[in-house]
């Protein structure tokens, strides 16, 4: 049995420095987000004209958008409302449940997924046990953040030191 890792397959600021050539680049058609703290902050209900954007140009670019979070049906049907991507809500990640649903409803391969959030221990090991990468951000806004991540994010500091380090 193979050893599963903590460690994302690479590290950005924001999900904008992850730009469809890049992704074209790594072979990715089929991009899983996470929604809370990833590409909005709990705060924000409804995604702002640059997150718009963004999602599009990836879509238009022939990239596959859905989200994935462990949020309730009514935060991510709320958000989804005016862009119109495949959501699944209550993913219960790390479960990697929801990676394989959304891979099976685009036809990708494992090489063509990836998934991009903000927490080791849901986004990049949901991915990894999926078997397909896991790109992190920086969290949004720490601030809104619930005891149970604010508690995580202690234990995600010394791997993410660790993968800063090994990449620099």
């Amino acid at each position: 049995m193979s050893k599963i890792s903590l460690a994302p397959d690479k590290m950005f600021d924001n999900i904008y420095e992850i730009t469809p050539a890049l992704l074209k680049a790594d072979g990715i058609t089929t991009v899983i987000f996470d929604v809370d703290n990833t590409i909005a902050p709990y705060s924000v209900a409804h995604p702002t004209k640059e997150m718009s954007e963004y999602l599009f140009s990836l879509r238009d670019n022939g990239i596959n958008v859905a989200f994935a979070s462990n949020n309730d049906g009514q935060r991510v049907e709320k958000f989804n409302r005016t862009l119109g991507f495949f959501t699944i809500s209550k993913a219960k990640k790390p479960s990697r449940r929801a990676v394989r649903k959304i891979m099976r409803k685009f036809g990708a391969s494992k090489e063509q997924t990836l998934v991009i959030g903000d927490q080791l221990f849901t986004d990049c090991l949901c991915a990894h046990r999926a078997g397909v990468r896991a790109y992190i951000v920086e969290p949004i806004d720490r601030k809104d953040e619930g005891w149970f991540v604010k508690v995580k994010r202690i234990f995600e500091k010394p791997h993410i030191r660790h993968f800063k380090r090994r990449k620099a």
